[in-house]
Parts: C-alpha cells; structure tokens; sequence
C-alpha cells in the first residue's frame, strides 16, 4: 500500500505540531497533497481508472476547502504550507 502508518505520522511530524497532531489544517492539507500525487500518477498509468478520476476530484475539493479555511483565518500559515508544499506557482 502506498501509504502506511509510518508515512502518515511522518507527514503529520513534518507539517504538524507532533505525529500525534492529525487534526491541525496544514497537517491535513499536506496528507491531501501527497495522495492528490498519488492518484494523478495512478490516472496517468491507467486513464480509463474512473474510480481513481472521482477520489481525485475530490481530494483536491477538500484541499481547497481547507486551504480558504486557512487563508480566512490565518493567511501566514496559508503562505507558509502553500510555499513548504510548492502547491501554487
């Protein structure tokens, strides 16, 4: 599987305040990040994959969710996790 226990906490240490952290809004956002790559690779190899097309959709509405969350409440945090991610140009 392409994400285990391991790589979670990892991403939440990275870009949480601890691996135990899953619930802050960078955290999340960086999780939606690395499976968005996931599955863009995936609709790469294999573009008739609907399923995949579908997760993809909205995974990356829930990103963006969490992202205007973030830049209407703390627009530090949103510069800070969009240039750590290199998410926008």
């Amino acid at each position: 599987m392409y994400l285990t226990a391991e790589k979670k906490s990892e991403i939440f240490s990275q870009y949480g305040k601890n691996a135990a952290d899953t619930g802050s809004a960078e955290g999340q956002i960086a999780l939606f990040t690395y499976r968005i790559k996931h599955l863009t690779e995936q609709t790469k190899v294999h573009h008739k994959d609907v399923a995949a097309k579908r997760a993809l959709v909205g995974l990356v509405g829930k990103r963006r969710r969490l992202l205007d969350y973030l830049k209407r409440t703390d627009i530090e945090r949103y510069r800070s996790i969009i240039k750590e991610l290199g998410i926008r140009k």
